[in-house]
């Protein structure tokens, strides 16, 4: 049968069997200990802390927030008291402003955000409690969710699609959520096309998730929304890669956004999420990680409190049974790689992946040979070959004039290189240093402009 795709894109090896069976387990430390919450967003303004050293705190109260259309508050997950509002490693590697929390494992809740609304929420205050509950996309990207179902009114939507693809090898955290929560996720999704009454709902599976098909396929009753296979190919799950298989449309070149073909594209975590806070008024207090690789002893997908140090989350899979030559937040197309597991899961934190050298190749760089395999597998069009020529010899101009800004960094250049070149790398050097030189010129137009008056 043939299943709705996009051109290009690989199929590396799966690695889902290690968890894809196992159904997720509720872990919730109840003795003390420290969460950590760092007050940086991957997308978006980083937020100010509310509270300060000493404070008492409830599970689900806010601690950070900012007056920033882009951008997202933060909650603790934990009761407890304040330990320190310091800098702390992130899963970067990067040191950021975070409240520490020392928990008393009581997890004493505080009031639901429908106290503070004051009435039952209505379809005009949704866009306002997805905001206020801290959500953003749990696919990884972690873009504030409020942002995407608050498009131009120029730009209408007929499209909601959530992407349970979950393209990226090994994780099986939205597959698992799927079997075990479907009605929770349809009636996130009608919460959403009651934002957007014109819309229709598709909720996108790869074919290799057949029990997630079914299992959503017979707990949907809502005509307006309809369960799509799509096929099994990396990265079906970007954005523009999954609204060109469900719908046939192209998003054009950046600064294009799915709005502008009238789709709305939500990760199938986030959309639970919708669903708790309009149903229950909780805000973003944890996420489901799955935890896995040929390292770890016993692979599961855990549904854990934001804060939790990772390295508490492999103690609870048995350790390492092996020792890792990488180690991995999320997936090894798109993942990063940790320096410690000494840092707290957060809201993007979808797996935590440990590889032995088995699995985890690690070869050194030798020239380009020319091939055009990159070139092949890039389902944005692009020529990572000479983009990463450019990044090299700095030459941004060249970077921006071959349309690298349009660059997805899913990594499918650097999979399939036979030089081993690391190409995705480049394509982020790039885009962050164009990023960077523009935010200068802004700059400095502006000290012109104010000079002139």
């Amino acid at each position: 049968m043939n299943l709705p795709t996009f051109l290009g894109g690989v199929h590396p090896p799966e690695g889902k069997a290690l968890t894809e069976n196992k159904a997720i387990e509720t872990f919730r430390p109840e003795d003390s200990r420290e969460f950590v919450y760092p007050m940086a967003l991957h997308i978006g303004a980083p937020c100010k802390p509310l509270v300060k050293k000493g404070d008492t705190v409830l599970a689900g109260q806010k601690i950070g927030d900012v007056d920033a259309f882009v951008s997202a508050p933060k909650y603790s997950a934990v009761s407890g008291t304040v330990k320190a509002v310091e800098p702390r490693m992130a899963f970067t590697g990067a040191m950021e402003l975070s409240v520490v929390v020392e928990s008393d494992g009581k997890y004493t809740p505080a009031p639901s955000l429908h106290d503070a609304l004051g009435h039952k929420p209505t379809p005009s205050d949704y866009v306002k409690l997805i905001r206020e509950a801290g959500l953003v996309g749990l696919g990884g990207a972690c873009f504030p969710t409020h942002v995407k179902l608050s498009p131009p009114k120029d730009k209408p939507i007929d499209h909601v699609i959530i992407n349970a693809a979950e393209c990226e090898p090994f994780l099986n955290c939205d597959n698992r959520l799927m079997i075990e929560s479907p009605d929770e996720i349809i009636r996130g999704l009608e919460f959403v096309l009651e934002i957007f009454p014109q819309a229709e709902g598709v909720i996108a599976i790869e074919s290799n998730k057949p029990e997630a098909i079914a299992t959503m396929t017979a707990h949907n009753k809502n005509p307006k929304i309809r369960v799509m296979p799509v096929k099994v190919k990396y990265p079906q799950g970007a954005e523009k890669m999954l609204i060109l298989s469900v719908t046939g449309r192209e998003v054009p070149l950046v600064p294009a956004l799915p709005a502008d073909v009238g789709c709305i594209v939500l990760n199938a975590r986030t959309v639970w999420q919708i669903w708790d806070a309009i149903e229950n008024g909780r805000p973003v207090q944890e996420r489901i990680v799955t935890v896995s690789g040929d390292a770890i002893a016993e692979p599961k997908n855990l549904r854990v409190p934001l804060g939790l140090n990772v390295r508490d989350l492999i103690h609870e899979c048995g350790g390492f049974k092996e020792e890792p030559v990488k180690i991995l937040s999320g997936g090894p197309m798109m993942g990063i790689a940790m320096r410690s597991i000494d840092v707290p899961v957060v809201k993007g934190t979808s797996g935590i992946l440990a590889l032995t050298k088995k699995l985890a190749y690690i070869a050194d760089e030798s020239a380009c040979i020319r091939c055009g395999k990159c070139v092949e597998v890039c389902p944005m069009h692009l020529e990572p070959t000479v983009l990463d020529h450019a990044v090299r010899l700095r030459d941004y101009e060249k970077f921006e004039a071959h349309c690298g800004m349009n660059c997805i960094e899913c990594g499918c250049c650097s999979y399939v290189c036979p030089a081993s070149r690391h190409l995705a790398q480049a394509m982020k050097e790039g885009k962050a240093s164009v990023n960077a030189l523009r935010k200068k010129a802004a700059a400095q137009s502006k000290a012109k402009q104010e000079a002139k008056q």
